[in-house]
């Protein structure tokens, strides 16, 4: 199972991410704030937050994002 190894904030609700086969790119999450679930990353030091989470990411909340998401959606850096 692939698994994201780095990940970094960017504008716009944005995160730069590496996956453990070194496909790397960016994966926008503001489609995904839209649901009550998600609001708390409107707010941009929050936002900053993200860290690994088991094999994809997440903020301290408990919001999170598995490989498989975020890899349908990645574009190229």
């Amino acid at each position: 199972m692939k698994k994201i190894t780095s990940v970094k904030p960017l504008e716009g609700k944005k995160v730069a991410v590496v996956f453990s086969d070194g496909v790397s790119g960016v994966f926008d999450v503001s489609p995904y704030i839209r649901s009550d679930f998600f609001k708390h990353l409107e707010d941009d030091d929050y936002f900053k937050q993200v860290r690994l989470f088991f094999t994809g990411i997440g903020w301290p909340e408990g919001q999170d994002l598995g490989p498989d998401t975020i890899e349908a959606d990645l574009q190229p850096i």
